[in-house]
């Protein structure tokens, strides 16, 4: 007999995956801004676990990887460029472009969903 209160769960996915680690992941990289080379401890994290999950987890490694390879080139580019002015510009368009990711990413990691394009360029 069906249980007249229970809700379908609209996720494929178990809702019992622990989110911590990619949150973790998810500051580390915004903690960047401020304080260098956080986001590569949150890389390196991301490396480690993500072949251990099944879950909805597996697209938010994916994209935690991506944004952190993108982000350096976005940062070496600016960083030469910055001989020529344009540069800053390109290091502030990372920085918002790694603000709006970050905040993406805990708004489907918060209602345990995936990353709909764990692969994009810019906002998945």
């Amino acid at each position: 007999m069906d249980n007249p209160t229970k809700i379908p769960n609209s996720s494929p996915y178990p809702k019992n995956s622990n989110s911590t680690l990619p949150m973790i992941i998810y500051a580390l990289y915004l903690a960047n801004l401020a304080v260098p080379f956080t986001a590569l401890i949150g890389v390196i994290m991301a490396y480690i676990n993500k072949s251990d999950e099944t879950t909805f987890l597996q697209s938010h490694y994916q994209f935690q990887i991506r944004t952190f390879w993108i982000g350096l080139l976005y940062l070496i580019i600016g960083g030469i460029l910055t001989i020529i002015l344009i540069g800053w510009i390109i290091l502030l368009f990372y920085a918002i472009w790694l603000i709006i990711r970050c905040v993406k990413g805990f708004k489907y990691l918060n209602d345990q969903q995936p990353i709909p394009n764990p692969t994009s360029w810019m906002f998945g």
